[in-house]
Parts: structure tokens; C-alpha cells; sequence
């Protein structure tokens, strides 16, 4: 949709205002949410069977019906570019041929529910199988609504529509809370007991269930009143827009499926090291949340820009957008990176350092996020960068960039478990995530007639020079701390990590603010503008 079509543009800074607020909302529910099932049901046999049973709705929720996803980078990168007339034949087309396709999906979990169960959960206990399969009967149908949600999330960011857009997954997690909740007031404390192992389990999949159709119906609502699509069957299948809209998903969703395959290949290298398979989730759950809201508040607003700017005689502004892109990542990422290495082991303690949770856990996990921490700039600097291909209409060459870091990946973990153990194979995702944003920019160079190396390069090494401080800052002021107050007590290391924080931020706001970068002094002038008038 062009710019004269479209409802009054936002600032940059306005829509990551829009953004981080509803994301930072979403994120605090869904963590409401899973404190609510391990509080109801521990590790038992309704959560033990619900981890297996979500393995497949959950895959595609996040594949093809999250934001960033390739269902919602195709969308977008075709209709930023279109008129709004064209816009709801190309969505419903869209739907059509999507729906259909995830229908065989949703079909097939129905009717081979057993085999899946067996297949990812092959030791479970009678009780738990049983429970596993009813689940994924249940949930099949989300199969069907992934394509939807990612459908409606483009079509939503291709009309700057950006709060429903954020805010919209919670409703799920609601929708399982609330089924927790009424069934603790119809049970009581005997919910725990193994005969309400099954009441529970199906409270489970069918709040999952319901919460994944009440965010779908909220987005049709929304696209219904903008004139951008209804349930209309369409079969224009050989149009251009809908052919564009094909050429970009295919490989970026084949693309994205294959990170399992990365996944898989770093649990068979971490098998034989006890524990390190649960000490990466744990520290993945770490990173994943702050990455997730900057990311959101980074990428939502640029998608449209790239599609828009995607003819060659934009492509000097592309670059500026670009630039502005890599420039927020490096200034948001690489303090963050700092902080997660330099304060590492206390962060690990405040949050699960409890219970079961000893000593030698902190150990590992902090080990994992300091590798992590390491490579947060380049995690993000490559998202953006696919988005670009994506908005130029190129699919092919992330998707080979992806096909060779899966061999890349398994010669890293080979080589790095011997010396680092677990930290190593984080390291390997870390190195293939830098290797795969040098090739993508080495190829944007060529497909964009040149980039400008220097104005980029710069500055992203001076905020990189900062971080480093920023991270020695910050573990010195942990060490002074220490020193004065001790290292035990909860009250004591939570202010003692936002006191590190802190110190380590402001060093790096000063380092940052004295470069003078102009895309960066922008951003922050206008969130503060915002938040305080707010």
C-alpha cells in the first residue's frame, strides 16, 4: 500500500514507543502464564505431556504465525508496494492457498497423533501418552491458525497498524490462565493429585487453543474494518502479487525450518555433557526476552521501509534505512551483550538460583550466557539484514546462506565441544550468525551497486569499543560490591546487579552520546520525548 493510500505515517521512534510498550505487556503475561502451569502442575504428567503434545502448534505458531516470521515478511514486502484496492484480493488469495495447505497439516495431526507422541516422546508412561495425544488432537486445528495469525501480523504492519500487532499473542496466555484459575477454584489444592492429571492437560490444550483462534479473530476484525481482506475464497493463485508473496515465503519458510535441524545438531553434541541440554533453555529463556522486545521494536517498523524503498532509485534512502537498522542494533545489543557477560553469574542467581537450582547449575548456565551474550549484535544484525532481501524480493539467498550454516554449524560443534564444552557449541551459533551476516552483507554490497563500509564500520567498532567498557564498568562496580556487601542474601545480589547495570549503562550512554551518531542521538530524543510525555 503506498504511502498517499495509507493512514498518516508515524516517526520511527513513535511506532518503537507503540511497540516496546505492548511487546514488554505481552512478554509479562506469558511469563504470568508459565508461572501458572509449573504453580498448578509442577512436572507432572498434564505439563510433562503438554511439552511433548505443543512441540508441533508451537513450531509453527513461532515459524509461521510470529511476528518476523516469513509469512509476515512476504506480506509485508508485497504490500508496501501495492495500492489499496489490491491489497484484500492479494490477502485472501493468500489465505486461500495458505489454509489449504496447513489444513492437510492440521489433518494429518489428527490421524496420526499416536505416531508423533511415540515418535518425540518415546518412553512416556501410559498415563502421560495418553494425555499427549488428546492434546495435539485438540490443538491440531492451530496448525491452520499459525498461517492465519502470520497473515494478519503482515497485513497489520503493512497498514502501520502496530499495537494489535504486539499485543495480540497475551490473549493466548490469558486464555490459559484463565483455565487454570477456574479449574483451581472448582478443585482446589487436589488439582496436583494424579487423577486430575487429565482434567488438567485438556484445560491446557484447549485454553492454548481458544487463546490462538481469539488472536486470529481479533486481527480479522481489524482487517475487516480497514477493507484489507475478509474469509472470502479466492484462487488467483497465478497472479503477480500472489506469485511475489510465494517467491519470498517458500525459501524463508524452508529457510527458518531449518533451524530445528541446528537445534537438534547441538543436543546430540551436548548429549554426553550432563545437563547441558536443560542449561540451555534456561539460558536461551535469558536472552530471548530482551531480544525479543528489541527486536520487535527494531524490525516492525523498518519491514514497510525496505519494501518501500525496495526500486533501485530509492536505494540511496534504502541504505540510510539500512544503516539506521545496524546502527540501533549496535545500540542496543552490544551494551546488553556486555552486561550478560560481564554480570552473568549473579543475573543466573536472581533469577533461578533456588531450590533444586544449586551451584554448580549457575555455573554452567552463566558459562552458556556469557557465549550468548557474545553474540548478540550479530543474532540481530542478521535479522535485519534478511529483511532486506526479503523487501527486495530476493527469498534465495538467505535460504542458501541457511543451507550451508547447517554444515558450518556441525563442524563448529565438533571442533568447539572439545575445548569449551556446552559454552563451545553456543559459540559455534554465535560464529555461523556472524558468518551469515558478513556473506549477506558481502551479497548487498553487489545487489545494491556498493554500500558505504566506512560510515557503517565506524561506528559500529566505536559502539563496540564502548560495550567492552561498559562490560569492564560494570563487572569492577559487581566486584566493589561485593566486597562491601557480600554475595549472599537475594535483596543484596538483586541490588547489586541493578547497581552494576546501571553504572555500566550510563558509561556507555556518555561514550555513546560523545560519538555523535545521529541515527542513535534521534532515537533517543524522540523515546524520551515520548515516554515522558507519556
Amino acid at each position: 500500500m503506498t504511502n498517499q493510500e495509507q493512514t498518516p505515517s508515524r516517526s520511527f521512534a513513535g511506532i518503537a514507543g507503540i511497540v516496546a510498550a505492548a511487546t514488554l505487556i505481552s512478554k509479562v503475561v506469558g511469563l504470568v502464564r508459565q508461572l501458572a502451569i509449573a504453580a498448578a502442575f509442577g512436572v507432572g504428567a498434564a505439563a510433562t505431556a503438554y511439552s511433548y503434545a505443543y512441540i508441533i502448534p508451537g513450531f509453527l505458531l513461532i515459524l509461521l504465525g510470529g511476528v518476523n516470521g516469513p509469512l509476515h515478511s512476504a506480506v509485508v514486502s508485497v504490500l508496501a508496494r501495492r495500492r489499496q484496492e489490491e491489497a484484500a484480493p492479494l490477502v485472501e488469495t493468500v489465505t486461500t492457498l495458505v489454509g489449504g495447505l496447513l489444513l492437510l497439516v492440521t489433518f494429518a495431526q489428527l490421524f496420526l497423533a499416536d505416531e508423533l507422541v511415540d515418535l518425540v516422546g518415546h518412553g512416556l508412561d501410559t498415563i502421560t501418552r495418553g494425555i499427549a495425544i488428546q492434546q495435539i488432537q485438540i490443538m491440531a486445528p492451530m496448525a491452520v491458525l499459525s498461517g492465519l495469525i502470520g497473515i494478519g501480523f503482515g497485513t497489520l504492519n503493512a497498514a502501520n497498524q502496530y499495537w494489535l500487532l504486539s499485543i495480540s499473542p497475551l490473549l493466548s496466555s490469558i486464555t490459559v490462565i484463565v483455565g487454570i484459575g477456574v479449574m483451581v477454584l472448582q478443585y482446589g489444592k487436589d488439582i496436583i493429585k494424579p487423577e486430575y492429571a487429565f482434567i488438567g492437560g485438556m484445560v491446557l490444550a484447549w485454553g492454548t487453543l481458544i487463546g490462538a483462534i481469539l488472536q486470529w479473530l481479533v486481527q480479522l476484525v481489524v482487517q475487516w474494518r480497514l477493507g484489507l481482506g475478509t474469509l472470502r475464497l479466492r484462487f488467483d493463485f497465478k497472479s503477480p502479487s500472489v506469485q511475489e508473496v510465494i517467491r519470498i515465503m517458500t525459501p524463508a519458510t524452508v529457510s527458518s525450518g531449518m533451524m530445528p535441524i541446528n537445534v537438534a545438531t547441538d543436543l546430540y553434541f551436548a548429549s554426553p555433557i550432563p545437563g547441558a541440554a536443560a542449561g540451555f533453555n534456561y539460558a536461551n529463556l535469558l536472552v530471548q526476552t530482551p531480544l525479543g522486545i528489541i527486536s520487535n521494536i527494531i524490525l516492525l517498523p523498518l519491514l514497510p521501509i525496505f519494501a518501500k524503498l525496495a526500486e533501485p532509485e530509492n536505494w540511496p534512502d534504502l541504505k540510510l534505512r539500512i544503516r539506521q537498522g545496524l546502527l540501533l542494533t549496535a545500540f542496543t545489543m552490544l551494551p546488553l551483550g556486555a552486561l550478560l557477560v560481564s554480570l552473568s553469574v549473579p543475573i543466573v542467581q536472581v533469577v533461578y538460583e533456588r531450590g533444586a537450582f544449586k551451584q554448580d547449575a549457575t555455573q554452567l548456565v552463566s558459562s552458556l550466557l556469557v557465549a550468548y551474550g557474545i553474540g548478540m549484535f550479530v543474532y540481530l544484525g542478521r535479522d535485519v539484514l534478511v529483511r532486506v532481501f526479503y523487501a527486495l524480493g530476493d527469498g534465495q539467498t538467505p535460504f542458501r546462506i541457511s543451507t550451508i550454516n547447517i554444515l558450518l554449524n556441525a563442524g563448529l560443534d565438533w571442533i568447539l565441544v572439545k575445548p569449551f564444552g556446552a559454552p563451545g557449541l553456543v559459540l559455534a551459533t554465535v560464529s555461523v550468525n556472524c558468518s551469515s551476516m558478513l556473506m549477506l552483507l558481502w551479497l548487498l554490497d553487489r545487489k545494491l551497486n556498493g554500500l558505504p563500509w566506512r560510515e557503517w564500520t565506524v561506528p559500529i567498532l566505536g559502539l563496540t569499543a564502548g560495550s567492552v567498557v561498559t562490560g569492564i564498568t560494570s563487572y569492577l562496580t559487581l566486584v566493589v560490591l561485593q566486597q562491601v556487601l557480600g554475595k549472599e542474601g537475594l535483596l543484596i545480589l538483586i541490588l547489586e546487579l541493578c547497581i552494576s547495570s546501571l553504572v555500566g549503562l550510563v558509561v556507555f550512554g556518555a561514550i555513546a552520546s560523545w560519538m555523535k551518531i545521529p541515527e542513535v542521538n534521534s532515537f533517543v530524543i524522540r523515546m524520551r520525548q515520548r515516554f515522558l510525555k507519556k
